[in-house]
């Protein structure tokens, strides 16, 4: 099963950073607005699904013509763009869903996109907010990330703490710690390497990778 990559209508700091994430057999969805990013990328999503508010006229036509298919949703409705997609790439059954660019802008937006991984229903997927900049993701049990030695790499408890964390790859290492919310024990780790795991016992623990953007 190909990978789901849904293009959101948050921002997206780095077009040629964000093309990296792309590969040639995934699976291409646009949630409304995301429809730009996608046409920024000089790609065509597979699925357009939302209200259709976010975008204009031309961009409809266009999806048309490129023979798109378009979920349209009304207005009025109680899920984001992005949750309908969502939904839809679980649907698909794919095991790996790549959000991107549903950080930055409106702070409301982030915090609900963020919430949205936190669904139960995600806990066996592989399911990353991704910018190309920034990942972000939750750990329930164990996780990895992957980068390169100086990358950013912050450890935040979600809803709660978080216990027994453990750490290997990282500058500052946790070893059967527990992380509490209203503390930043967690922020601003950095990578030893290439790659870093974390483990816990009990809790959400949502990992934010930022990745040291170099010239090309």
């Amino acid at each position: 099963m190909s990978r789901c990559i849904i293009f959101a209508n948050g921002t997206l700091p780095d077009p040629n950073s964000a093309r990296r994430l792309i590969r040639a057999d995934d699976l291409i969805l646009a949630a409304d607005g995301g429809t730009r990013h996608v046409r920024t990328l000089g790609l065509v999503p597979f699925v357009l699904i939302g209200d259709l508010d976010s975008i204009t006229q031309e961009e409809r036509q266009k999806m048309k013509e490129a023979g798109v298919q378009m979920i349209q949703h009304p207005r009025d409705k109680n899920e984001t763009d992005l949750e309908l997609a969502l939904d839809y790439a679980i649907g698909t059954g794919s095991r790996e869903i790549i959000i991107i660019a549903a950080l930055g802008g409106r702070l409301d937006q982030t915090l609900g996109n963020l919430a949205l991984l936190t669904n139960v229903q995600l806990s066996t997927l592989n399911v990353k907010l991704d910018d190309g900049v920034e990942e972000t993701f939750f750990c329930r049990g164990q996780s990895h990330v992957e980068g390169r030695r100086g990358d950013l790499v912050s450890l935040i408890p979600w809803g709660g703490e978080v216990t027994g964390v453990r750490t290997e790859g990282l500058r500052w290492p946790l070893s059967d710690e527990t992380l509490h919310p209203h503390k930043t024990r967690g922020v601003s780790n950095e990578l030893l390497g290439e790659i870093a795991s974390v483990k816990i016992e009990t809790g959400l623990l949502l990992i934010v990778h930022r990745r040291l953007i170099t010239e090309n």
